[in-house]
């Protein structure tokens, strides 16, 4: 059975997964539009998460703070992005999270997408990744790294050689995200996995705009302008883990899973 759970802003990340009877949980280590280093869930040490989570049968994923953005052009946002990185990285690992998930950038106005995609190369070259570092794609922006999947082709061309060694770099895929940017969902599964060759984990979402609107705006599973059946459709596709990132987590898990039986 697919593992299915939620994303948490605040508030006890494990608590939250077992009220909501979730199998899964993502959240943050600290401040998400912050620099700050990572903290831990009740400010407890890294250990009594890690064996708190493994007691209770839950998976961690942590998320990065959106401010990350190693493609960026800006030395004073490319070099702490990439410091910042690495530090959520090893924070994850030490609290025995499953993954880290971080957005693949972009560059600004102007400025040629191939120095974002060398940028990432020279992340995944230098960033030590104790645990799998989850790429995942990104609804808006002309100079996106990871909106349309010509981009993630072109990304994962530059960085496949560079991750060699360094430790695992997947990805994943937000629906509400692939669909905002203009990438039907239908057999999108089989498409990414021709590019990346895996799909770690769903960010099982709706959208509240249309197809194409570039807008990263998240709806309950059942009521956006995505058809339900087609977001059912790839879960069951690839197989992997869910996060719901959506308004009520916790009514959309039940009804995910009421959906895949």
């Amino acid at each position: 059975m697919v593992r299915i759970g939620a994303h948490l802003h605040d508030g006890d990340p494990l608590d939250f997964a077992q009220a909501a009877d979730a199998d899964a949980v993502q959240f943050f280590l600290g401040d998400p539009q912050g620099w700050k280093a990572p903290t831990f869930p009740g400010g407890r040490e890294p250990a009594e998460v890690r064996e708190a989570f493994a007691a209770a049968g839950v998976d961690a994923y942590v998320h990065a703070p959106y401010v990350i953005n190693v493609a960026s052009p800006n030395n004073r946002i490319r070099i702490p992005s990439r410091k910042l990185l690495g530090q959520q990285l090893a924070a994850a690992a030490s609290i025995g999270a499953k993954g880290l998930i971080v957005h693949g950038g972009h560059v600004t106005a102007g400025v040629d997408p191939e120095e974002g995609f060398g940028s990432w190369r020279k992340a995944v070259e230098r960033i030590e990744r104790p645990l799998p570092m989850l790429i995942e794609n990104t609804a808006g922006g002309d100079g996106a790294m990871a909106r349309s999947f010509d981009a993630i082709a072109r990304l994962w061309e530059v960085i496949a050689g560079a991750a060699d060694g360094g430790g695992e770099v997947g990805f994943c895929l937000d629906t509400c995200h692939a669909y905002s940017a203009g990438e039907e969902l239908d057999g999108i599964v089989d498409r990414l996995k021709a590019i990346t060759g895996r799909i770690d984990l769903v960010h099982c979402n709706n959208s509240r705009d249309e197809f194409g609107s570039g807008r990263d705006r998240h709806a309950p599973l059942e009521s956006g302008t995505i058809d339900p059946a087609q977001i059912v459709g790839v879960i069951r596709a690839a197989g992997a883990p869910v996060i719901c990132e959506t308004p009520d987590p916790a009514a959309d898990i039940r009804w995910l899973r009421g959906q895949l039986g």
